[in-house]
């Protein structure tokens, strides 16, 4: 199964990282909370969702993962200041393992500088930023380009759950 490690930060929406991770986990597969501080908490912005940081993103790397999810919210723009979660990003699309982005998820991946050519969706709020990434917007439930799969928002939740499920070992 695989060790799917999940970018998260202060704020992001619960609903975005509790229902891939409780799919995830229910399909065999181990969740690795990477964050800015290893120990420290994080919560969500609606329901207060407790995540405890496993892993300072300084201090792991792209090789002891299959795959990335990035929840949205807060959290991706909280984490796109920290070079180091931008690094680890960057490297995570380069190695072509599976990445998963929903919602604002993009933001980070606009940092990192990963979304020339590729074809993404996300929050309606962002859609001039991925362009400007020179990315390809398409408004849809999910987007697939090669090792990246990305959705809009929770409604698409079902739709995104099923597309990275898929490209799990």
């Amino acid at each position: 199964m695989a060790r799917i490690a999940v970018l998260i930060g202060d704020m992001f929406e619960d609903v975005e990282y509790t229902e891939p991770v409780k799919a995830f986990r229910k399909a065999g597969h181990e969740i690795v909370h990477v964050g800015l501080k290893k120990n420290s908490t994080v919560k969500g912005k609606k329901k207060g969702t407790p995540v405890k940081i496993g892993l300072a993103v300084k201090d792991t790397s792209v090789g002891e993962f299959d795959a990335l999810l990035i929840p949205g919210g807060y959290s991706p723009d909280k984490l796109r200041v920290d070079e180091d979660a931008v690094s680890f990003t960057r490297e995570f699309v380069k190695s072509a393992k599976p990445v998963f982005s929903i919602c604002h998820g993009p933001q980070i991946l606009i940092t990192a500088d990963v979304l020339r050519n590729r074809k993404v969706t996300g929050w309606k709020s962002i859609i001039q930023d991925i362009k400007n990434a020179g990315a390809e917007f398409i408004d849809q439930e999910v987007v697939e380009d090669g090792n990246l799969v990305s959705s809009r928002q929770p409604d698409d939740i079902p739709a995104f759950v099923g597309a990275c499920l898929k490209k799990l070992p």
